[in-house]
């Protein structure tokens, strides 16, 4: 039976792969402990955006302003939410950077941040590589990244709605 050629060059390099399940243990509560860092992190980042984005809300309506008929208001008010969940996700994503330059999963903190980047946003094109006994931690790092985009989609969502439904209440 011949072998794939993909099958022989993966199975030519042992020292690519992990050798059993033992290997994974510390990559494994690495990437836990980091997925609910940045969960924390994010739960909280939201809470102050919605808190902030209330306050203003409520300043806006105060100076006599007509909030729920303003276009250019909820155009601002969606960027500004959108780019503070961007900010919060580059922040999460420096925090598993930070952490594979400690391991010495990466080699640099530049190589670190790509990766985390295109981990984080399940692109995964940027042909870096962690090293081996840390790989769990790309793949971990990717479901961390559809949870938070995921948990940043439905905050948004709830805030359009809102601001949607205050506009045909008035």
């Amino acid at each position: 039976m011949r072998v794939p050629a993909f099958h022989a060059v993966t199975w030519a390099e042992p020292q690519r792969r992990m050798q059993g399940w033992g290997t994974w243990t510390a990559s494994w509560i690495w990437s836990l402990a980091l997925v609910a860092i940045t969960i924390a992190i994010h739960a909280t980042g939201i809470v102050l955006i919605g808190a902030a984005s209330k306050q203003i809300r409520i300043r806006v309506l105060r100076q006599a302003a007509n909030y729920a008929g303003s276009a250019p208001t909820t155009i601002l008010l969606i960027a500004a939410i959108g780019f503070s969940l961007a900010v919060l996700v580059s922040i999460e994503c420096m925090i598993w950077a930070f952490v594979y330059v400690w391991l010495g999963a990466l080699p640099s903190p530049a190589d670190a941040a790509l990766y985390s980047v295109d981990s984080m946003t399940t692109r995964g094109a940027s042909d870096l590589v962690l090293a081996p006994e840390w790989r769990m931690m790309g793949a971990v790092e990717a479901g961390d990244g559809m949870l938070l985009f995921g948990i940043s989609t439905a905050f948004l969502f709830y805030v359009m709605l809102h601001v949607w439904r205050d506009e045909t209440q008035a």
